[in-house]
């Protein structure tokens, strides 16, 4: 904040007063997106299909897991609901069981995860914008050329990870929780919450998130294309080698309709957060559809997230302890039956 006030020419305060005021007109947010790999944290994207009727009991029973970050209502090529997990390297099978039981208890008619690297987030705001004239100019096909000669060296956080270290402690892991909701809370102030010194804030800000790569970025998230003409969707971009794939993913790592992008572990496909303006939504895929009749792009999936009906959370700080995560599967498959049954007996 204090960087862009003096490019600004004003005071770092009359800038956090703006801030303030465009949270409310714009829903800005300014947070930091943890990078969760180096604290032993796997990625998962699932996508799951509900019963009939049973959409709103789906998206409760995803909660059930401590360890969501993002649940969202969806619809499109399936009812149902998309969620973002984070979750110990140890317990993967522990969690697929979870979201198994949720189709035996008649709850969801497919479930499928995506186990992802970190996501990779997009700031850029200013590409395709015509500062004269005022508008977004979206150039589709001058985007399907630009992808044939982009790089096809990938950032490290598309990169598959060697390993999931949990390189953070249990203050790094609060800090992370308060930077989340908002990344330009002063140190001072995460160190009375956490009631710690501010010299032992700095350094772990420094030393820990910073210096340890516990921050994957900074972010700044605004509805810039208007919260009432756009819509936000899921989408799994599927390749026939990588070379493909990184030629696809770099050429959105600064277009302003990608909001993340995360790569599926072990596999040519990406996943890919996009924000659109509705009357821009069919081009994009016409683009797509010319992308995969070229042989570029071997298929595409997506649903529409329903932003009436989607929940975020912080980094689950509550289940790191000593230096690890606490992983009950029995209770999470106990809050399961519970919800389902408890569902059952009011009907």
């Amino acid at each position: 904040v204090s960087e862009v006030a003096r490019k600004l020419g004003i005071p770092a305060e009359t800038l956090r007063k703006k801030l303030k005021r465009l949270r409310s007109q714009i829903f800005l947010r300014t947070h930091v997106n943890t990078y969760h790999t180096n604290l032993g944290l796997k990625k998962a994207v699932v996508l799951a299909e509900a019963i009939p009727g049973y959409e709103d009991l789906l998206f409760n029973c995803l909660k059930q897991n401590g360890f969501w970050i993002a649940i969202a209502r969806c619809y499109g090529m399936f009812e149902g609901c998309v969620s973002v997990f984070t979750i110990p390297k140890d317990y993967l099978s522990e969690f697929e069981q979870f979201l198994n039981q949720m189709k035996r208890l008649g709850v969801a008619k497919n479930v499928e995860v995506f186990w992802s690297t970190c996501f990779h987030s997009v700031n850029s705001r200013s590409m395709w914008f015509d500062k004269q004239l005022g508008y977004w100019n979206f150039q589709w096909d001058n985007w399907i050329e630009e992808i044939k000669n982009e790089q096809t060296k990938l950032p490290y956080t598309l990169v598959d990870p060697k390993d999931f270290p949990i390189l953070g402690d249990e203050i790094d892991i609060l800090m992370l929780k308060e930077l989340e909701k908002d990344a330009t809370i002063k140190i001072i102030r995460l160190a009375e919450m956490l009631k710690i010194s501010p010299q032992l804030a700095r350094y772990h800000f420094d030393e820990h998130l910073i210096g340890k790569g516990l921050i994957e970025s900074f972010q700044v998230s605004a509805f810039h294309f208007g919260r009432e003409t756009s819509d936000c969707y899921f989408f799994i971009f599927s390749f026939d080698n990588h070379e493909k794939l990184a030629k696809f993913a770099s050429s959105l790592l600064d277009k302003p309709f990608t909001r993340t992008l995360g790569k599926i572990l072990g596999k040519n496909a990406l996943y890919g957060y996009i924000y659109l303006p509705r009357s821009e939504f069919r081009n994009f895929l016409k683009a797509l559809s010319k992308l995969v009749k070229t042989g570029f792009l071997e298929s595409y999936r997506y649903v529409i997230q329903d932003l009436e009906n989607s929940s975020r959370q912080t980094i689950s700080h509550e289940y790191f302890k000593n230096g690890s995560w606490i992983y009950d599967h029995k209770k999470h498959m106990e809050n399961l039956q519970n919800i389902v049954r408890n569902v059952r007996l009011e009907n």
